[in-house]
């Protein structure tokens, strides 16, 4: 990973490389000297030639095959900037990187990093990560962050892949309870006006006793696919008493803020154990109320004029005939 300032210099060279690639293909065709240049850039810059090379066919090439052409060149343009987004860490991306790589090393998930680099707008939650099968992705893979759980990798190109979130209607992700060991699941609540929502928790023992503040891990699924155990998911909210319920039921705020995904990671491959309950954060522990003593001092009394403190009653003077 690479400081903004040394990216943006490699663009402005990649740019002013291909706008004279282009002009010199244009009207000069395959010359030696155009082969030359395009040799050594591509030596430079490897992967990021092949969408120059897409552009010089593209003026250059007939009109037939310029659909094409187009798509390739579009293709070659995401790429890059899948590329270039993995270069262009602020601040912010940093500390998610570090709390994604501490959570992945106590559950012992071997990850991709990735980025959200575009948000779903259909019916499903979705985004689309920086990462495809190139870097070893698959489809029915864990997506994590330095939080919890994000999500599931559905589908995969070359060089992005795209990720059901949690929190979507259709999401149904097999739980475990910590530290009672209960099982049971969570299903995603969809589009909600505040763009989050609770997950609805639902666990097989009936007569389970939930309680607020429980907190909720992925259990693992069958070959680790599409999650893997341990995955921190989130805490319970509100605990929801139905008669006749066959199953006990209760709400889970995720640990995930949906509204704010960054850095990513994908789980390419399981942990050798099980690690339960290794990567939940710690519970956040009650705060003593101090405790405050008061010592009441009495307060001393004022003397007054001929010795009788005050409010003392003093010697009595002798009346007349005494």
């Amino acid at each position: 990973m690479h400081d903004s300032r040394r990216t943006r210099l490699v663009l402005g060279v990649l740019m002013v490389t291909a706008l004279v690639l282009i002009a010199a293909d244009y009207r000069g065709g395959g010359s030696p000297v155009v082969s030359g240049i395009r040799k050594v850039s591509g030596t430079v810059f490897g992967g990021t030639e092949r969408a120059v090379s897409s552009a010089t066919g593209l003026f250059g090439g007939s009109g037939s095959g310029s659909s094409a052409q187009v798509k390739t060149l579009s293709q070659e343009v995401v790429r890059l900037r899948a590329e270039l987004s993995r270069e262009q860490l602020s601040k912010t991306d940093y500390a998610q990187l570090r709390r994604l790589l501490s959570l992945a090393g106590r559950g012992g998930y071997r990850i991709v990093a990735a980025n959200v680099i575009a948000t779903g707008t259909g019916y499903q939650r979705s985004v689309t990560l920086d990462a495809g099968s190139r870097d070893g992705v698959a489809p029915l893979e864990t997506v994590l962050n330095g939080d919890g759980l994000v999500g599931e990798v559905t589908s995969v190109t070359a060089d992005t892949s795209t990720v059901l979130l949690a929190t979507d209607s259709s999401a149904q992700i097999g739980v475990e309870l910590a530290p009672s060991g209960q099982v049971g699941w969570v299903t995603g609540p969809g589009q909600t006006p505040s763009g989050t929502g609770l997950l609805q928790l639902q666990v097989l023992d009936a007569t389970a006793l939930l309680t607020p503040g429980e907190q909720v891990v992925t259990s693992a699924s069958v070959k680790d696919r599409p999650y893997v155990p341990g995955v921190p998911v989130g805490v319970i909210s509100a605990v929801e008493n139905r008669a006749g319920a066959l199953t006990a039921r209760a709400t889970v705020a995720p640990y995930v803020n949906f509204t704010a995904l960054g850095v990513v990671g994908i789980v390419i491959a399981p942990p050798h154990r099980n690690p339960r309950f290794s990567a939940l954060p710690p519970r956040p522990q009650a705060k003593p109320t101090p405790t405050v003593t008061v010592t009441v001092t009495p307060r001393a009394r004022t003397p007054v004029p001929g010795g009788a403190p005050s409010g003392s009653t003093g010697p009595t003077a002798p009346t007349a005939g005494g």
